[in-house]
């Protein structure tokens, strides 16, 4: 099913505005200048602030559903594991909340340590672990959710410089694993040449251009869009 969204979320300064579609499958990233409204599109997505529009999944409208019942996976730059439970447990909070005992929720979680070669990390703390791992472990909880959407924002910043072109890897096989629409906030190009199928780009809180990498970078619409496409 494809996530359709045509949204306003009101701020201070501007507010911002955009329209896209993401088919099942691809992967759209969001760039744009520091404060155009990139990551308040994806809290609007998930319903973490207040916007006004449409958002859809299919025929269903998310925008009418409280954040916890829109069935989507979000990770944040900073990952915000919970710092009190280990590997094991956060990727089990999903099936916890859902109501599940605390033995049921692990063995759920279990195949999620397997498929991110986490098991061997399952009774470490978020404090004990590399930014890579730390990664990991916040996509497999997003995942273990099932969810039907997954929002990703500045997947890439906490990490290391040296860590990044592997961890980048990783990320690219499991977005393309996921199945459901995705949308990646970012301000780094080779993210957006190695995770992205399209991107849209926000300055100010309006879109400014939509399209693949390669026709941005062939007729850039704004200084901006020519700066970040190398042109």
């Amino acid at each position: 099913m494809s996530l359709s969204v045509d949204l306003t979320v009101p701020r201070e300064a501007f507010d911002v505005r955009a329209a896209f579609e993401v088919p099942a499958g691809r992967v759209l990233g969001i760039v744009g200048p520091n404060g155009a409204g990139k990551s308040s599109v994806l809290a609007a997505i998930a319903g973490l602030v207040d916007a006004t529009g449409a958002i859809r999944l299919g025929d269903t409208d998310l925008h009418a559903r409280l954040a916890d019942r829109r069935g989507i996976g979000l990770v944040f730059q900073d990952f915000l594991l919970f710092p009190h439970l280990t590997v094991r447990d956060n990727v089990a909070f999903a099936a916890r909340v859902s109501g599940g005992g605390r033995a049921a929720a692990r063995a759920k979680a279990d195949p999620w340590l397997t498929r991110f070669d986490l098991t061997e990390l399952a009774q470490r703390h978020p404090n004990a672990l590399s930014g890579g791992q730390a990664q990991r472990v916040a996509l497999a909880r997003a995942l273990a959710a099932e969810p039907a959407v997954l929002l990703l924002d500045e997947p890439m910043a906490s990490l290391d410089v040296e860590i990044r072109d592997a961890v980048r890897a990783d990320l690219t096989r499991h977005l393309r694993e996921f199945g459901g629409p995705a949308v990646v906030v970012t301000h780094d190009r080779e993210d957006v040449a190695a995770l992205c199928d399209e991107v849209l780009v926000l300055e100010r809180g309006a879109v400014v251009q939509h399209g693949a990498l390669a026709e941005l970078a062939a007729a850039p619409a704004t200084p901006w869009v020519a700066r970040f496409t190398g042109r």
